[in-house]
C-alpha cells in the first residue's frame, strides 16, 4: 500500500490513497490525518479515486467550519448516493436505485433550514466518485467520509481529533448495509439500511409506543414498528448518548431495530431513502434538538388560554350540558381554559357540523361559555366519511376521498356503517375540509379543533372493523391509496397533512404568520416528524386507567420530546377503566391530575364508569361525570388546589414554550438530559430503564417531578440527581416544593411524604423566579 500526503501551497490540500487497502487501515489513516488536515485552509476539488478533505475557513474555537463542498455523489452501478451538508453540524443523505432522486420527494425537512447551511441546492454536488470511491466532506463539527463506498460519520472535537459516531455496518458475512428489494411492477422498493452501534450505546426517542408494558427511555434492544394507530405514534428519529441524532426523512411504514451491534431501518416501500444526521458534544441533547428542529421546524408559541386547565370527557352530547357545565365552573369559582365537545356531535360521519337536534345554537353556546368562564371551546372531527353524509357525493365526485387497491375505498367500519377517509394529503381535500369546519364551527366562535381517529389507513386501530361486534381482524391496514402514494410508502404522513389542513385554514383565514405565535390550536392523536411546526399538540391516545400506565406515560412523554415534539399531553385519569364511584378510581384520578399540573398541557379526558345507566337519547353518550367536583368532596378541595397551582405556573410554562420556539429546547425532560454528565447513577439507571430514574422527569430546567404510581401510597422515594458544577456555582440546591426543605446538591434517594395533595416535586433556585417565569 502506498500513501502520499501532498501539501500544495494553500488553499489546496489533498490526501491521495491508492484504491487497494483494507477498510480498517483506511480508518486508522483517516483518524490520524484528520486532525491535522481539518485545520488547514483549503478548497474543494472534483475527485474520483481520491479522499478529499477541504475547507473554506480556518476555524477558531467559536468559529463555524463552513461546508467545504456542496456534496458528494457516489455512483455505485445502479445505485446513486448523494451526501450533502444540511443545517448546523448536519448531513443529509439520499439514495435511490435505477434513477436519480428528483429532489422533490415528500419531505418533512425544511428547505432551506431555519438555521445553518444547506438547502435550496437540490441535488448539487461537486465531488463525484465511482464504485468503491473515497471522499470526505465536513460541515461544522460533522464529517462524512466515504471509504471504498462505505459511509461513516465523525465528530470533530475541540482539540481537532475526530470521534466515530456511526458508520454503515459491514462484516465479512453481513448483507450490504444499503440493501434494496424491488418489485419491478413499479419504481418503488423496500429498503434496509444498517448502521454500526456499540453494545452499551443508548438510544432515545423513536416517538410514542403504545404498549403499557413499555416503560423504557433507552430503546437499545428493541424493535420499534413504524406504523400509526391509536396511542402508537412511532417516529423514525433517535438520539444516541454518543452525541448524535439520526432521522429517516421517510413516511414509510416499516421498523427500526436497535440491535446489539447494528441499528437497522427498514422501509416497506420507498422511491428514495432520505436521512439526516447531526452531532453535538455527548450529553448536550439540547444542542441536538436545536439543530434538529432547525431543519424540521419549531413549535409556535401556543395561545395563553390553552396553557390552563382543559375540561373534556366522552362525552357531553348536547349544548344544554355544555352551558350547565360552564355555569358550574363559574359557580364553583374553578378556573377552566378550554371546554371540549367530543365525537358524534354530528349526524353522520363526514358531516363536519353539529347535529341541530342536539346543538341548535352553537354560536350562542360558545358565547355563553366565554361569558361565564372565559374559556374557549374545542370540537372533535373525524376523517371518516359514510355515504349518508351531506359531503359524501361532493367529495367522491371530486376525488377527495382516499381509495384502496381494490377500488372500493372502504378502509374500516364504525357504528354499523362502512367508512372511507378524506384524503388530506390532497390540497383540494384540505381546502374542502377547512371550508366545512369554518362554516360549521370557526365562523360561529368555536376556533379549536380536535383531530381524532386520523391515524391513517384504518379508523385508528391496528386492526379492521373498529367498534364492531367482530373486531380485531388481523390486517394492520387497508390497502389505502392517497394522493401522495400508498399507505406503505407514505401513510405515516397522513395525520401530518390532516394537521396541515387546519393550520392552512388558520393562516389563510386570519392572514397572520402563525409560524411563531398561535391564536388557536388543534389537538391530534397522531403526527409525523415536523408536526411540531403547526399550531397543534399531540396527546397519547386512549390509555388504560391504571397506576402502572400513569407511570408509563412519563416514558412516553419524554420519548416523544426526545423526538422533537414537546407539544404533548395525555388523558388525565387515563381514557378507559376508571370508576368515579370507587375510592381506587378517585385516588388514581387525583394522582394523575397532580402529574398533569407539570405537563406541557393540563388536559382531563376519559370514558368513565359509574352507577348511572346509559342515556337512551344518544349513542356514545356517557352519563358518568368527569369534572373536578366528581371525585368526592375531600378530593374536590385537592383538585382545586392543583388547578390553582397550574395557573400559578403559567408564566413558567409560557416561558418554556418561548424557549421551545426559539431554540427547540425540550420541555418535558428525561433525567439524562440535564444530569448524564454529572451523575453516573443517571447514566446507569437510564441504560437499564431503572424505574427510580425513568419514572421521574424535569419540567423545564428547574422543576423535578416524581409522580406517585401506587395505590394507597403515602410516601415515595425520590432520587435527587447530582447537580452539575455550573448549577452548584449558581448556588442551586434541591428544595422540596411543599415544605421548602433544602436537600442539598443531590446524589441520593430521599423518602418524602406524599399525601394526595402533595405530589413529590423539587425545584432549583428561587421559587419566586419560577412563578414569575424567570429561568
Amino acid at each position: 500500500m502506498y500513501v502520499v500526503c501532498t501539501s500544495v501551497s494553500p488553499p489546496l490540500t489533498v490526501l491521495y490513497l491508492c484504491s487497494t487497502y483494507k477498510e480498517q487501515m483506511m480508518q486508522d489513516i483517516l483518524t490520524s490525518f484528520a486532525s491535522m488536515l481539518f485545520k488547514w485552509p483549503t478548497r474543494p476539488i472534483a475527485a474520483t479515486a481520491a479522499l478529499v478533505i477541504a475547507s473554506t475557513t480556518t476555524p477558531g474555537v467559536s468559529e463555524y467550519f463552513q461546508p467545504n463542498s456542496t456534496g458528494i455523489k457516489l455512483q455505485n452501478g445502479y445505485e446513486r448516493v448523494y451526501i450533502q451538508p444540511f443545517g448546523n453540524h448536519g448531513m443529509r443523505v439520499r439514495t435511490s436505485i435505477m434513477r436519480d432522486p428528483t429532489g422533490y420527494e415528500w419531505s418533512a425537512l425544511l428547505d432551506p433550514p431555519l438555521e445553518g447551511p444547506g438547502g435550496n441546492n437540490g441535488l448539487n454536488y461537486d465531488i463525484g466518485i465511482p464504485f468503491q470511491g473515497n471522499a470526505t466532506i465536513r460541515n461544522g463539527n460533522i464529517v462524512a467520509s466515504v471509504n471504498l463506498g462505505v459511509l461513516s460519520f465523525f465528530r470533530v472535537e475541540s482539540n481537532g481529533s475526530t470521534t466515530l459516531l456511526t458508520k454503515e455496518y459491514t462484516d465479512t458475512k453481513a448483507i450490504a448495509p444499503r440493501f434494496y428489494t424491488q418489485d419491478f411492477r413499479s419504481s418503488s422498493f423496500q429498503s434496509q439500511f444498517d448502521f454500526a452501534s456499540e453494545p452499551d450505546e443508548q438510544f432515545y426517542g423513536a416517538g410514542q409506543q403504545a404498549c403499557c408494558l413499555d416503560h423504557s427511555v433507552n430503546k437499545k434492544g428493541q424493535v420499534v414498528d413504524l406504523i400509526n394507530f391509536n396511542s402508537h405514534v412511532t417516529l423514525p428519529v433517535y438520539m444516541s448518548n454518543k452525541g448524535y441524532l439520526q432521522y429517516f426523512n421517510m413516511p414509510s411504514q416499516g421498523r427500526i431495530e436497535f440491535g446489539t451491534f447494528r441499528t437497522r431501518h427498514v422501509a416497506s416501500e420507498a422511491t428514495v431513502v432520505d436521512y439526516y444526521i447531526t452531532t453535538a458534544s455527548p450529553g448536550d441533547y439540547d444542542a441536538l434538538q436545536e439543530q434538529f428542529t432547525a431543519v424540521t421546524g419549531r413549535q409556535p408559541i401556543p395561545p395563553d388560554f390553552i396553557l390552563g386547565y382543559q375540561q373534556s370527557k366522552l362525552r357531553y352530547f348536547n349544548q344544554t350540558q355544555i352551558i350547565d357545565l360552564a355555569q358550574r365552573f363559574h359557580d364553583e369559582q374553578v378556573n377552566v381554559s378550554l371546554i371540549v365537545v367530543d365525537f358524534f356531535a354530528w349526524k353522520f360521519q363526514g358531516d363536519w357540523s353539529f347535529n341541530p337536534e342536539f346543538w341548535p345554537d352553537p354560536e350562542g353556546m360558545a358565547a355563553t361559555v366565554r361569558r361565564l368562564t372565559g374559556a374557549e371551546m374545542m370540537v372533535s372531527l373525524w376523517p371518516s366519511m359514510e355515504d349518508l353524509s351531506v359531503n359524501y357525493l361532493p367529495t367522491q365526485a371530486q376525488g377527495l376521498l382516499a381509495t384502496t387497491r381494490d377500488g372500493t375505498g372502504i378502509s374500516d367500519s364504525f357504528a354499523g356503517v362502512y367508512t372511507r377517509l378524506i384524503d388530506s394529503t390532497n390540497p383540494a381535500a384540505r381546502e374542502f375540509l377547512w371550508k366545512r369546519l369554518n362554516d360549521s364551527y370557526y365562523s360561529v366562535g368555536i376556533h379549536n379543533f380536535w383531530i381524532d381517529q386520523a391515524d391513517g389507513g384504518t379508523l385508528g386501530e391496528a386492526f379492521e372493523n373498529n367498534g364492531q361486534a367482530i373486531s380485531q381482524i388481523p390486517y394492520a391496514r387497508a390497502f389505502s391509496q392517497y394522493f401522495i402514494g400508498t399507505q406503505e410508502a407514505a401513510g405515516k404522513m397522513y395525520p401530518w397533512f390532516h394537521q396541515q389542513a387546519i393550520n392552512e385554514g388558520f393562516a389563510n383565514l386570519t392572514g397572520k404568520d402563525i409560524s411563531i405565535q398561535c391564536d388557536h390550536m388543534s389537538l391530534t392523536r397522531s403526527t409525523f416528524v415536523g408536526g411540531q411546526r403547526f399550531c397543534s399538540y399531540l396527546w397519547s391516545g386512549d390509555t388504560d386507567s391504571r397506576f402502572d400506565v400513569l407511570l408509563q406515560q412519563i416514558t412516553v412523554g419524554v420519548s416523544v420530546a426526545a423526538s422533537g415534539i414537546s407539544s404533548w399531553t395525555l388523558d388525565i385519569g387515563g381514557f378507559e377503566g376508571l370508576n368515579v364511584d370507587t375510592d381506587e378510581g378517585r385516588e388514581l384520578f387525583v394522582r394523575w391530575l397532580s402529574m398533569g399540573v407539570f405537563l406541557p398541557y393540563m388536559r382531563v379526558h376519559g370514558d368513565r364508569s359509574c352507577s348511572l345507566p346509559p342515556d337512551p337519547r344518544q349513542s356514545f353518550a356517557n352519563r358518568c361525570p368527569n369534572e373536578p367536583w366528581s371525585y368526592g368532596e375531600a378530593n374536590f378541595v385537592i383538585i382545586k388546589k392543583y388547578i390553582a397551582l397550574r395557573y400559578q405556573l403559567k408564566p413558567y410554562v409560557k416561558r418554556l414554550f418561548e424557549m421551545l420556539q426559539q431554540t427547540g429546547k425540550t420541555i418535558m425532560r428525561p433525567l439524562y438530559y440535564d444530569f448524564a454528565l454529572s451523575d453516573p447513577f443517571i447514566v446507569t439507571g437510564t441504560q437499564t430503564n431503572d424505574p427510580k430514574i425513568v419514572h421521574q422527569f424535569m419540567m423545564g430546567p428547574r422543576i423535578l417531578v416524581a409522580p406517585v404510581g401506587e395505590l394507597g401510597a403515602t410516601s415515595k422515594e425520590v432520587y435527587l440527581p447530582i447537580l452539575s458544577d455550573t448549577a452548584k456555582n449558581q448556588g442551586f440546591t434541591w428544595t422540596h416544593w411543599w415544605t421548602e426543605k433544602d436537600f442539598g446538591t443531590g446524589g441520593k434517594l430521599v423518602a418524602i411524604d406524599a399525601p394526595l395533595d402533595e405530589i413529590p416535586v423539587f425545584y432549583l433556585g428561587l421559587k419566586s423566579d419560577i412563578l414569575n417565569g424567570f429561568l
